[in-house]
């Protein structure tokens, strides 16, 4: 590692805290979050305030209605139970003799907001209520106090009248609205409809958003696919932005290749007019120079694969075992040392890539594992969403702080990669990054778990 070397970066890793764990992450499910939320508070607010009121009102003058004809049916039923029978049935109300026999309370559920209020008016307006049971739940049943005492018949029989306690029932209708709950109804399906609407055009707004983040994601990959903005105004000006600088970046990178292609042929023929004249000298100095002309070829080559950055050509369904599979024998052959293609992981797919750059790529980690290693083992790994194929040696490695200098241009390490198995400027492994970045991949360094040395994965999304 060279002193100047910045020490690796921390990798961050955003969490969300508090409420933001439960929020939806994608744009969809926020903005859906946006639109149902005032819906639902704007519905229980006028639930809670205005309809609770209106029904409690209601329910309060029908009850009040209701007292005053069941005071005068008790009324009759003291001085005339005849009367009081005609006078029941006329206003819809059923007189029970004997008295029913009603337990504590009113038997009211729960749920049954409206008989709070049918409970409390009833027993305001009338002084001789002694019990009530709303648990029948279609009908009210009440059990009123009598005046005076109990009337016998010509049996010698009791007679409910003329002052014994007696009962009235009356259906829950006389008392509650009826159907309170279409008004809830109607709000919920009006309110869903409503939703439903909106998030039609809601998602015609967000459709231009992602399709500018496909199309920038695609273009991080190395593929350029179709665009044309669309939307409001600002995401059109956002998008017309991005397809002009996307051929600002085109422009500037056929004007690089075709600087490359011109250096390169300028560079290359005077080297090899000194590599001819050199071949045709003797003795050890002209030896000496030819070894420099190679060595500066070697340089040239590195530079250009350097600037050519992802390499050039479309994306291709490639297959990344063969692929594999002809490195380690090419590299085998050359090196004259043992390269073995560990098998593969998961199921082979294919893989949209640059084939050339890629072999590029792997071929230069394996080159770097052989100059510094005496074992070479390329491993291939199939998982959902990514392919990773990996170099590993059983060199000296590359220490943790000294990783991300590595992978830096122009950068050669000293003491952890010794230097005197080949001539290098400090670009292998910056070639390879580029290359995986020009991919929409990465590449990482570690330490290889089998062999002991660097492992260089190379990751790529399918």
């Amino acid at each position: 590692m060279s002193p100047g070397a910045p020490p690796e970066p921390a990798r961050h890793t955003f969490r969300p805290r508090g409420v933001k764990r439960i929020l939806p992450r994608g744009l969809y499910g926020r903005a859906a979050l946006i639109l149902i939320l005032p819906v639902v508070a704007l519905q229980l607010v006028v639930s809670l305030s205005f309809i609770q009121r209106h029904f409690e009102g209601v329910t309060r003058q029908m009850t009040g209605s209701i007292a005053d004809e069941i005071a005068l049916v008790a009324g009759l039923e003291a001085a005339d139970p005849a009367a009081a029978d005609r006078v029941a049935g006329a206003l819809g109300l059923r007189l029970l003799r004997p008295a029913p026999e009603l337990g504590p309370g009113n038997g009211r559920a729960w749920w049954d907001l409206s008989g709070r209020i049918v409970a409390r008016v009833l027993d305001e307006r009338l002084p001789e209520l002694r019990a009530l049971s709303l648990a029948a739940g279609r009908e009210v049943v009440l059990r009123l106090a009598g005046q005076g005492g109990v009337a016998q018949d010509e049996a010698g029989q009791g007679e409910a009248g003329q002052g014994g306690d007696f009962g009235i029932a009356f259906s829950r209708s006389r008392v509650s609205a009826s159907n309170p709950h279409q008004l809830l109804v109607l709000m919920v399906v009006f309110g869903a409809v409503m939703t439903f609407i909106a998030f039609l055009f809601l998602r015609n707004q967000l459709r231009p958003v992602t399709r500018l983040a496909r199309a920038a994601e695609d273009y991080g990959r190395g593929r350029i696919t179709v665009y044309r903005p669309a939307g409001a105004r600002e995401l059109r000006a956002a998008g017309a932005a991005f397809v002009q600088m996307r051929e600002r970046i085109e422009e500037q990178n056929q004007s690089r290749n075709l600087m490359l292609s011109g250096v390169s042929h300028d560079l290359r023929t005077p080297l090899t007019r000194l590599r001819l004249g050199l071949a045709m000298l003797e003795g050890e100095e002209a030896a000496s120079l030819l070894r420099d002309v190679e060595e500066m070829e070697h340089m040239v080559a590195a530079f250009l694969d350097f600037a050519r950055g992802e390499g050039e050509g479309p994306l291709e369904e490639s297959d990344m075992v063969a692929l594999a599979a002809r490195v380690a024998g090419d590299a085998g052959r050359a090196g004259g040392r043992q390269v073995v293609l560990r098998p593969v992981e998961g199921q082979p797919v294919p893989v949209r890539l640059r084939p050339l750059a890629m072999r590029r790529a792997v071929e230069n980690l394996v080159t770097n594992a052989l100059r510094h290693g005496s074992r070479v083992e390329i491993g291939l790994a199939f998982a959902p969403g990514q392919v990773r194929i990996a170099v590993e040696d059983d060199g000296p490695g590359i220490a943790p702080a000294a990783r991300a200098a590595a992978l830096q241009p122009f950068v050669r390490l000293d003491g952890a990669r010794n230097q005197d198995r080949g001539a290098g400027v400090g670009l292998g492994l910056a070639i390879v990054a580029a290359i995986a970045r020009g991919h929409g991949g990465e590449l990482r360094l570690d330490d290889s778990p089998g062999l002991g040395g660097l492992r260089a994965e190379i990751v790529l999304p399918l």
